[in-house]
Order: C-alpha cells, then sequence, then structure tokens
C-alpha cells in the first residue's frame, strides 16, 4: 500500500505546471487531492480525469491571496476527506517582470499578496489542522531567487526570500509538533512562467535554451519524495533539484 494512500493533499496553483503535475502524481499514488486556484475550469477538469482513472480528486476555487478563501480551502478539505494531512505551497507569479524604477507597483504588490501571503495564508489555516491530528507535511515552492538577485526579478526574489524565512520559522516552531516543514527549490520547470520570462529578455534566465527547463514531473515526483521519511534530512530548508545530489536522491537523472 502507498504511503499517501487515503492521505488528503491540498495543493495551490494546481491549474496547470507543477500543481497539476503533483496533483495527477499524488492522486495516482492514492492520495485524496484537492486541487486549488482562482478559476475552477481547468482544476474541474483535471479533476474529473483524476478520477475517471481510478483517483480521488475535487476542485475548489481558492484566491490565495484572501484568507478568507485559504480558510474555506482547508476547512472543504477535511469535511470532505476528514484530515489534512500534506500542504503544497504552490501558487506563485512572477509577471509583471521589470527593473525596479520602471515597476507598475500595483503588479509588484499582487506577487507579494501571492507569493508570501498565500503561503502564509496557507502555513496559518493548514497548521492548526495537522497539529490537532499529531503532525503533517507543508511543501513551499521555493527557488534559487531566495537566495539570489536577478534583474527585473526583485518582486520574485524578494517573496522567494520571504518564502524561505517562513520554512525556517515553522520549522523552528512546530517541527515538535509534528509538522514537517520543507521548502522545494525545483529550477527552471517547463511552464507557462517560462514563456513569460522568454519574453521579457531580460537577465540570464530568459536567455536560457528551452531544452534546459525540468518537467514538471520531476518536482511532482520530488514532492513525493520529501513527503515520505526521506525528506526529513530536509526539515526547515529548502532541498534543490538543480544539483546531482538532489536528483539522485529523487532517482532522477543528473544535470547535465
Amino acid at each position: 500500500m502507498s504511503e499517501f494512500e487515503n492521505k488528503t493533499v491540498v495543493i495551490t496553483g494546481a491549474s496547470r505546471g507543477i500543481g497539476e503535475a503533483a496533483a495527477r502524481h499524488l492522486a495516482a499514488l492514492g492520495a485524496n487531492v484537492v486541487l486549488a486556484a482562482r478559476s475552477v475550469g481547468d482544476i474541474e477538469r483535471i479533476a474529473a480525469e483524476i478520477e475517471k482513472a481510478g483517483g480521488k480528486a475535487t476542485a475548489f476555487a481558492c484566491d490565495v491571496s484572501r484568507y478568507d478563501d485559504v480558510k474555506a480551502l482547508i476547512a472543504r478539505a477535511v469535511d470532505l476527506y476528514g484530515r489534512l494531512d500534506v500542504l503544497v505551497n504552490n501558487a506563485g507569479l512572477i509577471e509583471p517582470i521589470a527593473r525596479l524604477a520602471d515597476s507598475d507597483p500595483e503588479g509588484w504588490c499582487q506577487v507579494v499578496d501571492v507569493n508570501v501571503k498565500g503561503v502564509y495564508f496557507g502555513l496559518r489555516c493548514a497548521i492548526p489542522e495537522m497539529t490537532a491530528r499529531g503532525g503533517g507535511t507543508i511543501i513551499n515552492i521555493s527557488s534559487g531567487a531566495a537566495t539570489g538577485a536577478l534583474e527585473g526579478w526583485s518582486h520574485y526574489c524578494a517573496t522567494k526570500a520571504a518564502v524561505l524565512s517562513l520554512t525556517r520559522c515553522t520549522d523552528k516552531e512546530y517541527r515538535g509538533e509534528g509538522i514537517r516543514m520543507i521548502g522545494l527549490s525545483p529550477g527552471t520547470v517547463k511552464t507557462e512562467m517560462q514563456v513569460a520570462i522568454k519574453k521579457s529578455g531580460v537577465n540570464p534566465v530568459s536567455q536560457l535554451d528551452p531544452s534546459v527547463h525540468i518537467p514538471p514531473e520531476w518536482v511532482a515526483q520530488t514532492i513525493a519524495y520529501l513527503c515520505g521519511p526521506e525528506g526529513d534530512a530536509y526539515l526547515g530548508t529548502d532541498f534543490s533539484l538543480k544539483t546531482d545530489e538532489g536528483r539522485a536522491a529523487v532517482g532522477l537523472p543528473a544535470v547535465s
């Protein structure tokens, strides 16, 4: 029996890319998956496809920048399946890409609302549910931008640095209560975000050949790996898929 059998997993930003791949993979491993996104069209389709394939999934509209939405999402997951075992804080934005003096304040702040507040709201709502039942796992999707500076990405770098701090703080405060808090820095992934980055033409990341981006299914496989006992070695830190060591641990090809 899979370690995910009858476990409940909530995934934000599940309408495409990493979130969609994670939902499909974890459902295939036996999890009850709750897909969350601002609009329900894609997540309802994905959930229906998962169920048709024999999995258990449901879709729930949620704007992670709104606390009440996230609170309702977590409550819905518990109402449906009786428990919350895993939260994947995946929802994130990078547009609009611009140098600081050219940035749009409203757009810059929207990235903060989703990338930082959205993660905080997830933590705030999930932790009480998990600790009441003995614990759970939370995966924050991070980035190398958390510890680096890239032109045009001030909003993304700043918010991912904040997410790394939230990962560390959550681990410090709640590891003793059964919360397994891990960040995951996947590197560049073949998603729509890379299309926006390429189009911007700003900083070296936009110049990368698309062939170097890893498939989102690799990230999904890594999320499953970190949810298992092997993930204990990375509590309170960011696990990186940009190293040969990290990829080997998950069983993925080495960095080329």
